[in-house]
């Protein structure tokens, strides 16, 4: 358990790497600028974005650099944002948990390793609406790959099926509602990380997800709405959810939430 803690800490470190640079690499890509400087997962070099200072290895340990620099740049002073321990420490508990769950093995390491993408594509969901293909699109193949090499419990067939029925069922839904609206219910990063869903939990799972989902994205979209938080569009990111109901099935069985819900 120590050493799945201690090891998602150090994933969690990447997953803010992730959840910071990569709506940026994906706006840079769009831009017609073609004499930007080099911005990806690796260059520049971990810097403090207010002074840009590069940081040290001893600035760079996850949550205990903030503790020891309590919660400031160890340069300007300038305030760190609490998001970068919190990341650290919740990817540290998927860890815990997974592993706990699964065990220290192969399977274990696989689920782990798949929240830890759904954590990084919900936080850039809320903050961006943005699913970045980068990361959809590893969770489809890590699922094809991890079922194909029997790290999984559902079979290939299963998993190439669940990946397909995935990405067709939310994309018939949100063209149909467009045409009949004008407007678009949804992006396609949903459709993908839906795929993504179904690679790892096969196609029997969708429903569940999909139903959970909904009733919890409901019921926040109300909250949000009666306490004036709704943003202007009325616009409440749909990953998220879709990544909490996809681990809670995976974590609970589709029998438990079936019986929950009363099916």
């Amino acid at each position: 358990m120590a050493l799945a803690f201690g090891l998602g800490l150090l994933i969690g470190s990447f997953v803010n790497v992730l959840i910071h640079r990569l709506p940026r690499m994906v706006m840079a890509g769009h831009s017609t600028a073609v004499d930007a400087p080099r911005y990806d997962l690796c260059t520049p070099a971990s810097h403090c974005p207010h002074c840009e200072t590069k940081l040290k290895l001893r600035h760079n340990i996850p949550v205990l650099s903030y503790l020891w620099l309590k919660g400031r740049c160890g340069f300007c002073q300038h305030a760190i944002d609490l998001q970068y321990p919190i990341i650290e420490l919740v990817t540290a508990l998927i860890w815990s948990v997974c592993t706990w769950h699964w065990g220290l093995n192969a399977a274990g390491l696989c689920w782990a390793s798949c929240a830890s993408v759904l954590l990084a594509m919900s936080v850039i969901d809320w903050q961006t609406t943005l699913l970045p293909d980068d990361l959809t699109q590893a969770l489809v193949w890590s699922g094809l790959v991890a079922s194909a090499l029997g790290w999984l419990t559902l079979p290939a067939s299963q998993s190439v099926f669940g990946a397909a029925v995935g990405y067709a069922s939310l994309w018939s839904v949100a063209t149909a509602f467009e045409r009949l609206t004008g407007k678009q219910g949804m992006g396609a990063g949903d459709f993908k990380l839906l795929a993504g869903l179904g690679a790892w939990l096969g196609p029997l799972a969708l429903l569940p997800v999909i139903v959970l989902a909904s009733i919890c994205g409901a019921c926040l979209g109300l909250f949000l709405k009666f306490t004036n938080r709704l943003p202007n569009d009325g616009y409440v990111p749909f990953g998220p959810f879709l990544a909490a109901s996809g681990m809670t099935v995976a974590m609970i069985g589709i029998e438990a939430i079936g019986l929950g819900m009363g099916w």
